[in-house]
């Protein structure tokens, strides 16, 4: 037992001072890096911003968030509440709400995030700047987002008796939580209040440590790209292309995967099929050599004159892929055979259509589910894209049965951030 107990002070002590340490060798690396420059700099200002941005009498929700990914599951959650703070009948009314990142990536994005009332990047986790952070910000609740568990910060907020939940939560087995050697940091798992889990292997593990104070409740995402359906989703120049055709939309590709698209195209696809294509990187190089290598009829949306006779549609904007995405009969998502992974199958599953992508998707539940459940095609080359796309394109049948399944595994998951939502408000 004094021995854990040493082992734990010790590897506390440890962590702040790593903390320190990396701190102070970020703003080297910061001169010579643009990602980490933005990192340190963000972070000058933090205190000012809240200190302009609350008061001592604000009533505060605070969501924090590592990047982006997890900032779109918790953004259901918040602009749910959010359009409750103007009601004099709600649980929220007059509460504001704090956003916070620990990523450049997230921070640069959503830093003008409307349904906040700050976003700020989350402050180093030393002891000093905890207690400052939530002195200023006193939060009536803490609210993380899928994880990232500072152990300062957990600590403090515990030691203030703040409510702290997680939200779209996920754990693995190979986290430090559940090792032998990770008990110090497994102490910082008491600061919860309680675990909203996407799955049952996350409860298996939190109850294995101790941990019964969870629910599986799902990801919050599903809710989020659910209402993109009840959205009105239409695009005239989108209209005026298909042309009552079958329709191939291509979401978020890589060069790999337009090289397979653009064989296809090319050598076996039908006059009765059309295809949209939105490349991940739209620059004007990028964007030039793909319209080169299709031998079909291609037009862009830059184009001055959209030709709605061409066979190929490429969208080098962003801003418009879900809506898109709603005109589809099938869904090729981009990513899948580069280091990341594939980018967003939800947003195009949430249409229940058909979907195609490369062998890199362990990483996503959704994905695996999805594969498992035989509504997600996953491709490898040439042939079984060719093989693939013929199936669904001459079978109707088949690709209605595909269509069936991707609907009901989106409804079958939405509810996760009312569930939330409905918690928070008996707290705070």
């Amino acid at each position: 037992m004094l021995v854990n107990l040493y082992f734990s002070i010790s590897m506390y002590f440890l962590y702040n001072i790593t903390v320190y340490i990396a701190s102070f060798v970020l703003k080297i690396i910061a001169i010579f890096n643009k990602k980490i420059h933005l990192f340190v700099s963000g972070r000058k200002n933090v205190f000012p911003i809240l200190e302009k941005q609350f008061s001592k009498t604000d009533k505060i929700i605070w969501f924090h968030c590592a990047s982006l990914g997890e900032f779109e599951q918790g953004r259901p959650v918040i602009e749910k509440i959010k359009s409750q703070t103007l009601n004099p009948k709600s649980t929220f009314y007059k509460h504001k709400i704090l956003v916070t990142f620990f990523s450049p990536s997230g921070y640069e994005i959503q830093k003008n995030y409307a349904y906040a009332d700050a976003v700020t990047y989350l402050p180093f986790d030393t002891k000093k700047n905890t207690k400052k952070f939530l002195d200023i910000v006193h939060p009536s609740i803490a609210i993380f987002v899928k994880y990232e568990f500072w152990p300062n910060i957990l600590k403090e907020l515990e030691s203030r008796q703040i409510k702290t939940i997680l939200v779209s939560g996920i754990f693995r087995s190979n986290q430090f939580f559940f090792k032998s050697y990770g008990t110090w940091l497994r102490k910082s798992l008491t600061a919860f209040t309680y675990f909203f889990v996407q799955n049952k292997t996350s409860k298996k593990l939190l109850k294995s440590i101790g941990f019964t104070n969870s629910t599986i409740c799902g990801d919050t995402r599903f809710d989020r790209v659910y209402e993109i359906t009840k959205q009105d989703n239409y695009l005239q120049f989108i209209e005026d292309f298909i042309q009552n055709k079958y329709i191939l939309v291509a979401g978020s590709t890589w060069s790999k995967d337009e090289e397979l698209l653009v064989n296809y195209i090319n050598n076996y696809a039908s006059n009765d099929e059309k295809f949209i294509i939105a490349p991940h990187n739209i620059t004007p190089n990028g964007i030039e050599n793909l319209k080169k290598a299709i031998l079909k009829k291609t037009t862009l949306f830059s184009d001055k004159n959209i030709d709605n006779n061409a066979q190929v549609f490429i969208v080098d904007t962003i801003g418009i892929l879900s809506k898109i995405y709603s005109y589809a009969h099938v869904a090729y998502i981009g990513g899948g055979f580069g280091k990341e992974g594939i980018h967003n199958i939800l947003e195009p599953a949430t249409f229940g259509i058909p979907l195609v992508i490369g062998s890199n998707f362990n990483k996503f539940l959704e994905a695996i589910d999805l594969v498992n459940l035989k509504a997600c095609k996953v491709i490898n080359n040439d042939n079984e894209l060719k093989s693939h796309l013929n199936k669904l394109f001459r079978d109707k049948g088949y690709r209605k049965s595909k269509e069936k399944i991707t609907k009901e595994y989106i409804l079958k998951n939405i509810g996760a951030t009312k569930i939330i939502v409905n918690y928070i408000h008996k707290k705070i």
